[in-house]
């Protein structure tokens, strides 16, 4: 097939949704962005309107055709925000609530009373992934006990449920396939990750009805044609987790590298020969399947990275994290502080949601400057908990980590991410990885190889181990002391 034509990549994210014009040589022709409103009715809720995400969708479709001025697209890539659901109306297309996000605790008493019930084994072996609120099948079966008949349509049929990816792909193809892809079922805790198929045990556990959920295949899968409007006829050739689209993004294809993208927070990938079920407070996952053939990974999940630093900003009277990184590197070290930033709890490898954020090591001597030192320190000690986890369930180092996100454009963040792994960092040199990843998966499954992200720049390890030592040492001081102050019985 011919090379010449684009693929339009949609990344919906929680902040954002944009679209980009990808070619094959790997390079965005053109480009959208429309901001998302994310809603917070009660505490620990978080939530989106699901027909406005597909507005969005719209708009940034509609927006970057406008600009590709006749080019040849030959197919759509998704790239979603995971762990989000949307339950609707299979006859209407229409939600019956909120698009409730990843960030939503609302089912936490769900997973507690699993766990009481002595099923936390069981759904972590089955699935991978620990009985925690962060995943769907919780937020499915609230939605279903509290919006009026739902749990009884449900029963007959009427309802469809289905992540981000699968309520666009819904919308897309005009109510006409209801489907998903490997990465995104590994993310609900109701898909078995052995069997590969939904598993009747666990959507009994749930209360999740087994007709409700989408078709599952391989994420470079011809999913459907787009049904109407710029793109009517053009094919949806591709479906993955924006993670899962980053690590594929960054051109890892064997086990012994790991990703991390650092935003909110920050996700940790790396793959693993087979499934391999974590010792050490990570998920096992999908990463992503092509001709039916599966990619198991590890990945980490920090809930506060990039926002421990425009925290502290705020929290300190500074405009913005880029002022934050210019007082932090005002001074040579933290003298002896430490930032424990544990606002929403504690994630991999800790799986403390009970947590809260401290700061020790506090003394007389103690500046602004040293505080945000501290701030930016604790994204990079926390990137080294999760990337320390993954060797230990690996049995094996690994050999380098590869970052985008925002906060990988920060040379100090960075060169200190270095240092303390004492592995080499390499740094994307698009800001759009996830988005390329979608589209490189689109384009193999067209049977194009399109040319892998090139690295921005390399950062190598220049610390003594002694001194690298010493910083572990604080750090893990800071979380013990932070553990043992709101040890309230582990994790929730």
């Amino acid at each position: 097939m011919s090379s010449a034509g684009l693929v339009l990549a949609i990344d919906q994210g929680t902040t954002n949704t944009k679209a980009l014009l990808v070619s094959a040589d790997g390079r965005v022709q053109h480009q959208a962005s429309a901001p998302n409103v994310v809603t917070y009715p009660q505490p620990s809720w978080a939530e989106q309107s699901a027909t406005a995400l597909v507005e969005g969708v719209r708009q940034v479709i509609a927006e970057v055709v406008a600009k590709a001025n006749g080019a040849d697209i030959l197919a759509v890539a998704i790239s979603n925000q995971r762990e989000s659901i949307v339950v609707w109306d299979a006859a209407t297309g229409e939600p019956i609530g909120p698009c409730v996000i990843w960030q939503c605790r609302r089912s936490a008493p769900k997973c507690e009373s699993l766990r009481d019930a002595g099923h936390a084994a069981l759904i972590e072996g089955k699935t991978g992934l620990a009985l925690d609120p962060l995943f769907p099948a919780g937020k499915i079966a609230w939605l279903l006990d509290n919006t009026p008949d739902a749990r009884d349509r449900a029963e007959r049929g009427e309802l469809r449920v289905g992540t981000v990816d699968s309520w666009l792909l819904w919308n897309l193809t005009g109510g006409t396939v209801h489907a998903t892809d490997h990465s995104n079922a590994s993310r609900t805790q109701l898909f078995n990750t052995e069997t590969l198929a939904w598993d009747e045990e666990l959507a009994a556990l749930f209360d999740v009805p087994l007709s409700m959920l989408a078709d599952v295949r391989s994420s470079d899968s011809a999913f459907g044609h787009v049904a109407d409007g710029a793109l009517a006829g053009i094919p949806i050739h591709a479906m993955i987790g924006d993670s899962h689209a980053a690590l594929f993004g960054h051109g890892v294809r064997t086990p012994g590298t790991v990703k991390a993208t650092y935003g909110t927070g920050t996700s940790l990938m790396a793959l693993t020969p087979e499934r391999v079920l974590s010792s050490h407070g990570l998920s096992s996952t999908i990463a992503w399947s092509q001709d039916g053939k599966v990619a198991h990974a590890l990945e980490g999940n920090i809930s506060v990275s990039g926002q421990a630093a425009a925290f502290m900003a705020q929290m300190l009277g500074l405009t913005d994290a880029a002022a934050l990184s210019a007082l932090a590197e005002s001074v040579g070290d933290s003298n002896g502080a430490a930032f424990v930033p544990a606002l929403v709890g504690l994630g991999a490898p800790h799986w403390r949601s009970d947590a809260r954020g401290t700061i020790t090591g506090l003394s007389l001597g103690t500046t602004p400057a040293h505080l945000a030192r501290a701030a930016l320190e604790a994204i990079a000690f926390q990137v080294a908990d999760v990337f320390s986890a993954m060797e230990q369930d690996m049995g094996a180092p690994m050999a380098e980590l590869r970052a985008d996100g925002g906060a990988s454009r920060n040379d100090f963040l960075m060169q200190f991410q270095a240092d303390i792994l004492d592995r080499s960092v390499a740094t994307a040199a698009a800001p759009e990885v996830s988005a390329l990843g979608a589209a490189a998966l689109a384009f193999a499954g067209l049977g194009i190889a399109m040319t892998p992200i090139p690295a921005a720049g390399q950062h190598d390890p220049a610390m003594s181990d002694s001194d690298r030592a010493a910083h572990l040492a604080r750090w893990h001081g800071a979380i013990a002391q932070t553990l043992t102050t709101h040890n309230n019985g582990g994790k929730s």
